[in-house]
């Protein structure tokens, strides 16, 4: 098997660069270049040290994957919960239908991006050692490796397909296609599915109520 190469991985956490740059001041993290710029080093020091395809099976790459993601899943959880908030206690961003919105989507996509990417690098031991060695019993199993018929031996998941899996999860708030069977698997999607609910629930309520 070969490596995928990195720029579909790349490309979404640049995205995720991007949405965080645009969410409202009290919906972030850190200020507003803080997280943004740790990101940006991360991803620059992972394709440095693995450019091109992603096959390079090394303790540092594996550690620095894993703090890009945690940076990213943390920054979406905890503007979460700050939406929640607003929502609740009447924040700024609630008095307006179209502010509403357009942080409630924002800070969607931002969670869908953040989980698209830690099932990506979490699934059997992340993209590098995907392309050594597809595990006999996947942690994600995908269609192609649940359907004999498909005839799918050399197949193995892209970020795509993670993509797929996390903007799934969050719109139907449970597994479609892809069964989760690792334990991490089924906490990370529940956790999604819930935060998903939250945001889309909430907001659709609270803006309409707003129109109203």
């Amino acid at each position: 098997m070969t490596g995928e190469t990195r720029w579909p991985m790349a490309g979404a956490v640049v995205a995720a660069i991007v949405l965080t740059l645009l969410l409202p001041d009290d919906l972030r993290l850190a200020p507003r270049w803080v997280l943004p710029l740790i990101e940006g080093m991360l991803l620059l020091a992972l394709i440095a040290g693995d450019p091109g395809r992603i096959s390079r099976r090394s303790t540092a790459l594996r550690v620095v994957s894993i703090a890009l993601v945690g940076v990213l899943a943390c920054s979406a959880v905890w503007s979460t919960v700050r939406l929640v908030d607003d929502l609740i206690h009447g924040g700024k961003e609630t008095s307006s239908a179209a502010s509403l919105l357009q942080a409630g989507g924002t800070v969607w996509a931002c969670t869908v991006l953040a989980f698209s990417l830690l099932y990506f690098e979490l699934d059997s031991g992340g993209a590098a050692a995907r392309a050594h060695h597809m595990p006999i019993t996947p942690q994600l199993a995908f269609p192609q490796q649940l359907t004999p018929e498909l005839n799918a031996a050399h197949w193995q998941p892209r970020y795509i397909d993670y993509l797929y899996l996390a903007l799934t999860n969050a719109t139907a708030f449970s597994p479609t296609d892809v069964m989760p069977l690792a334990p991490w698997a089924k906490i990370a999607m529940s956790i999604q599915a819930l935060v998903s609910l939250l945001i889309l629930g909430l907001v659709v309520a609270r803006a309409v109520n707003v129109l109203a």
